[in-house]
């Protein structure tokens, strides 16, 4: 089979965000159109605006930043393509961390190491053949799926009820993996309410519906990020914006 090799400038524009100029991190896509930037770069420019920066549609009139999302396939592609990205953006926020005073995160050490030992296997020119890399790759699956993100970072939550038509949980406080998606604690409260569906549902952090696809650790950057855990979040029956 012929193979061909591809130069990374002729495919920077596929994999680099718009906003920046730089290559993604945190890939995060407008699900309206499907275009990509880095989260907090789109972030930031939608706290003025409700379009998209490339196409320019409107994401939403009021709520845009619901509509995106983490998009995980798009972050691997550009770590794989871009040498030594992971290795250095993972740097950059240990360092931040530590400049901080704070813990670095469960999730990010584990990826130091990932990104270390991959770069250490390169360099030393351990490649295997495609079949043991596959069987390791599903062993490897295996064992993160047993874990339940046990090892990842944790948040800390109090979900309360400001709904008089629904009723509270017994148990309020749970730590879950920062991974985690508002659309997760969706199911777990309409599970344990017993209800018909889960898009019954709104969930809100300081008053503003969040966005189903926000995980976790974005919900706590951008609205608790100043605040004291747990992490405080309400719930109530959905009500549709106009």
């Amino acid at each position: 089979m012929l193979t061909r090799k591809i130069k990374l400038w002729d495919i920077n524009a596929h994999i680099t965000c718009r906003l920046c100029n730089g290559y993604l991190i945190d890939a995060t896509t407008v699900t309206e159109c499907l275009h990509t930037f880095c989260r907090s770069c789109l972030v930031k420019y939608l706290e003025e605006n409700n379009t998209c920066p490339t196409c320019r549609i409107v994401i939403h009139q009021s709520h845009p930043l619901q509509y995106i999302g983490h998009d995980r396939t798009m972050q691997d592609i550009v770590y794989k393509l871009v040498p030594d990205l992971q290795e250095a953006e993972m740097k950059k926020q240990r360092e931040f961390y530590h400049k901080l005073g704070m813990e670095v995160p469960g999730d990010i050490k584990g990826e130091m190491c990932s990104a270390k030992q991959h770069l250490e296997a390169h360099r030393n020119g351990e490649t295997k053949a495609d079949e043991n890399t596959n069987k390791e790759t599903s062993e490897e699956k295996q064992e993160e799926d047993n874990d339940y993100h046990r090892s990842d970072e944790q948040v800390s939550i109090c979900l309360e009820c400001n709904s008089s038509k629904l009723r509270g949980l017994k148990r309020k406080w749970i730590r879950c993996s920062a991974q985690a998606t508002v659309l997760h604690l969706k199911k777990f409260i309409a599970k344990k309410l017993n209800l018909s569906s889960f898009n019954e549902l709104d969930i809100l952090c300081n008053e503003e519906i969040l966005g189903k696809d926000h995980t976790l650790k974005f919900v706590v950057v951008t609205r608790w990020r100043f605040k004291k855990a747990p992490l405080l979040l309400h719930y109530r029956p959905k009500m549709d914006l106009l």
